[in-house]
């Protein structure tokens, strides 16, 4: 495949970057008449327009509106999960590791359902938010492929400096939206991220002809399907409470439901947040020695464990009714998500930066809960470790000025190690780790 995507790599972009990057700078400092404006192409001047307009930032992440399992859940769902497999043979075929290459399929709103392709591109882009779950609408990321294809419901494409965010410049993209068979309304967007080889005149035809493809074999399923059955009445569409616990930097909770179009949010005492944490954390259930254990420190300690879960379930009767406390094992009636998850699967799907800015702290710091402690403890430890493995040196940096990592040596050499030699940063991390050296220096003498 990446023999194949090597094929197309043809000439620079229609406009020099030095000018479109220019034009970006007046526009977004208020300059909008500014005559640069007119060396841009037009597609691309009016979605800048329409991203000022909506207020949406030239740098920062995109919102992760779906979190596992509510993705998984969501993606079984929707009407493109049946064709993943014929996106995948016609535009990452062979090796995906290999491609050179990602391929994204979203939703009509713009969310990313799945992210596949080349390993290492994938690895690059997630620093900037492009993975399953986050939101790349123009309303959300400003100019992109994904969203400007559905913004303007038809294939376009996207060359580095042309993306209204600046995170997103250095990788260029082709979209294309897919289309109801019948409707015609659109169902989701096909993209195609990495180097300037997306950006041909071969890869916009050929993730068009992919698109079509799709909406044919989606109307050959729907025919078999009626053919196969009498009509039936489409079932009407319940929308699900969701409940999120937040613990992350947090002395007390936070416990959000969200459903109907209502969101409520409830502060929690310190030992129903740990209870709730220990529950989410073991979705299995736990025995009541068990879950005192985490909780207390003591396996004995079930009487007063018994009294605080019968406070639990009237503060969930009234927070959040649809989450059910059973005994026998204790568990939840419910998958109960937790901000500290979605760290830990941000970091799964290779989304470094949007992980790290999710992270807003330990978890639950004042609690000396064991259960809580364990778990904590292991978040820190694998926020660390997937930064060391695979983080780009911009990540890094940004780790090493958060409290978790600003005494980290080993991470503030390992960015010192990336980092150019004539790079302005180098002095600062170099007098950071002599001071850490002199410390551990007057520890030991």
């Amino acid at each position: 495949m990446s023999s194949a995507w090597s094929l197309r790599r043809e000439a620079s972009p229609e406009n020099s970057r030095l000018i479109i990057e220019r034009a970006h700078e007046e526009l977004v400092s208020g300059n909008t008449a500014d005559v640069r404006l007119d060396d841009v192409r037009p597609l691309v001047r009016d979605s800048w327009r329409r991203s000022l307009a909506n207020l949406v930032g030239a740098e920062g992440l995109p919102p992760l509106d779906l979190a596992s399992p509510q993705l998984d859940e969501y993606r079984r769902a929707h009407p493109l999960a049946g064709v993943i497999d014929m996106i995948r043979g016609l535009l990452v075929p062979g090796d995906p590791d290999d491609a050179g290459v990602v391929v994204a399929v979203g939703d009509a709103a713009g969310r990313l359902l799945w992210v596949e392709g080349d390993r290492r591109v994938r690895l690059l882009t997630g620093d900037m938010g492009f993975v399953p779950g986050a939101n790349w609408s123009e309303d959300a990321v400003g100019t992109s492929a994904p969203g400007t294809a559905i913004a303007l419901d038809r294939s376009v494409q996207i060359r580095g400096a042309e993306h209204f965010n600046r995170l997103v410049q250095p990788w260029s993209c082709t979209a294309a939206p897919v289309h109801d068979p019948e409707t015609r309304r659109i169902l989701g967007v096909i993209d195609v991220t990495g180097g300037d080889q997306v950006v041909t005149p071969q890869a916009q035809l050929l993730v068009d002809a992919t698109a079509r493809a799709v909406e044919g074999e989606l109307l050959l399923a729907r025919l078999r399907a009626r053919e196969a059955a009498p009509p039936r009445r489409p079932a009407r569409r319940v929308e699900t409470a969701r409940a999120t616990l937040r613990v992350l930097g947090r002395d007390r909770a936070l416990l959000e439901v969200a459903g109907d179009g209502v969101e409520t949010v409830s502060e929690l005492g310190l030992r129903h947040a740990e209870l709730l944490l220990m529950l989410a954390t073991h979705r299995q259930g736990l025995s009541a020695e068990r879950l005192g254990e985490l909780v207390y420190g003591d396996a004995e300690a079930t009487v007063t464990l018994r009294a605080e879960v019968v406070r639990l379930r009237k503060a969930l009767e009234k927070a959040a009714p649809h989450v059910r406390l059973e005994s026998r094992p204790y568990r939840l009636t419910v998958p109960l998500e937790t901000d500290a998850h979605q760290v830990l699967s941000l970091l799964d799907r290779g989304a470094h930066r949007v992980a790290l800015a999710a992270y807003r702290g330990d978890v639950l710091p004042d609690s000396t809960a064991p259960g809580v402690e364990e778990f904590r403890e292991s978040v820190r430890t694998a926020l660390r470790e997937a930064l060391l493995a695979e983080a780009s040196v911009d990540v890094l940096l940004a780790y090493a000025d958060t409290a978790a990592g600003a005494d980290d040596e080993q991470v503030l050499r390992l960015c010192l190690s990336m980092l150019p030699a004539r790079s302005p940063r180098r002095s600062g991390l170099v007098a950071r780790i002599e001071r850490l050296d002199a410390v551990d220096g007057e520890k030991h003498s």
